[in-house]
């Protein structure tokens, strides 16, 4: 009998052996990586499955806030780490792992669940949907259109280069300013700026990027941006290529000074974005927005509704309307009947005892629009959201969408 039960301390490095196995990832780590991940170690939070004194799964999950519709920060349990040994597949070890841990995350109160799934089939059977979506791009600098003399901002504002220390020292402020007006944003903690200034490592091989931070003319904060640079010649041609770990803006001059700026630096030819909003400004700050390739366009952040009164009241709406929901949780927990009341003022969601329902939707399709991102109308044509009420789903997205699109700048 495989037994599931929490980590403790002492069987950490026999914990991380299997998720490093799952991941494919070198299954002996250095101590300077074990002293990183340590940090990330809190007890009962960390799940394994053990066949006898092996361990043959993994299963992480920690206390995190995301951003709703409104700014509103909701409570969210965080899964990641998620492993099965390649020898103990297929005997439903993650099911009991999830179960286990969504259960400790409804009894402390949570309102929903998130994770980002390495693979797209697994988490839907789970209740968890895809609430945002991230593209990202490369720009070939060449055929952008962009003025090569550029040499910074010319309103009064500066990009300077900094090193670790400053970024640790200015990034969180303007991270929270950020995040707090970003639908699909989580907290960025110590831990995270640690292990992108190279304080925590948690690969074998970190290197210092670059970090220039914009200030605006009254020398405020307004961006950051970490960013490696690839080498590549074609003989004498230089066809180099300045890779970006994150940019964070607080305003649109500071996006678009910080794109021009990388665009600009001597010798690189193409800049690839790495992970950004689907929507963002990008393509259509160059003068030839065909210049911007994208390279992938995926799911990002998912979402698994465990309190669906408090998800619908905690975020905000920009119409008034109302609208019955019976909402389908295989697990129980989340199912029922539900009146949505929502206003411009707030929202209200109750128990709608034997009303009928406008709408009968999975809970993992509740979570795809609960950030205002998916279509109702689409997910009622592909059959998988049931009308029962003509114009129903049309009236669900004029409540749900909204005018930007959400978006998780981060990874976990």
């Amino acid at each position: 009998m495989i037994d599931v039960r929490p980590v403790a301390e002492d069987e950490f490095d026999n914990w991380h052996r299997a998720l490093d196995t799952g991941f494919l990832q070198d299954p002996v780590i250095t101590a300077e990586q074990r002293a990183a991940r340590l940090r990330q170690f809190e007890p009962g939070r960390l799940l394994g499955a053990f066949d006898g004194a092996r361990c043959v799964g993994t299963f992480r999950s920690f206390a995190q806030e995301v951003t709703a519709v409104g700014g509103a920060y909701v409570a969210s349990n965080a899964v990641s780490n998620v492993t099965v040994s390649p020898t103990h597949r297929r005997r439903g070890l993650l099911t009991r792992m999830m179960r286990e841990d969504l259960a400790a995350a409804r009894e402390r109160g949570d309102v929903i669940a998130t994770l980002i799934a390495a693979e797209y089939p697994i988490y839907g059977k789970h209740g968890f949907g895809p609430a945002t979506w991230a593209t990202n791009w490369t720009v070939d600098v060449g055929r952008s259109g962009l003025d090569p003399r550029w040499a910074g901002p010319g309103d009064g504002a500066r990009i300077d280069l900094v090193d670790g220390a400053e970024v640790r020292a200015l990034g969180p402020k303007l991270s929270e300013r950020v995040r707090a007006v970003t639908p699909g944003a989580i907290g960025r903690d110590e831990l995270w700026w640690d292990a992108r200034t190279g304080v925590a490592r948690f690969g074998r091989d970190w290197t210092e990027p670059f970090y220039a931070v914009y200030r605006s003319a009254s020398g405020e904060v307004e961006g950051l941006v970490s960013y490696r640079c690839e080498a590549k010649w074609e003989g004498q041609q230089p066809d180099n290529a300045a890779k970006v770990d994150w940019l964070t803006a607080a305003t649109p001059a500071a996006e678009a000074a910080l794109w021009r700026y990388l665009c600009s630096i001597d010798w690189i030819a193409h800049v690839k974005t790495g992970w950004r909003a689907p929507d963002s400004l990008l393509p259509f700050l160059l003068p030839d927005v065909r210049a911007a390739r994208v390279e992938t366009h995926t799911d990002w952040l998912w979402v698994r509704l465990l309190d669906v009164v408090r998800a619908l009241e905690a975020r905000s709406y920009e119409r008034s309307g109302s609208l019955v929901l019976q909402v389908l949780d295989e697990d129980g927990t989340a199912g029922g009947r539900y009146r949505l009341e929502a206003s411009p003022e707030g929202a209200s969601c109750t128990p709608a005892g034997g009303a009928s329902a406008d709408l009968t939707l999975p809970v993992a399709e509740l979570a795809t629009v609960w950030l205002g991102d998916g279509s109702t109308a689409r997910l009622a044509a592909l059959g998988r959201v049931q009308e029962e009420r003509e114009g129903a789903a049309r009236a669900a997205d004029a409540l749900f969408r909204t005018s930007a699109r959400p978006w998780c700048p981060d990874s976990f």
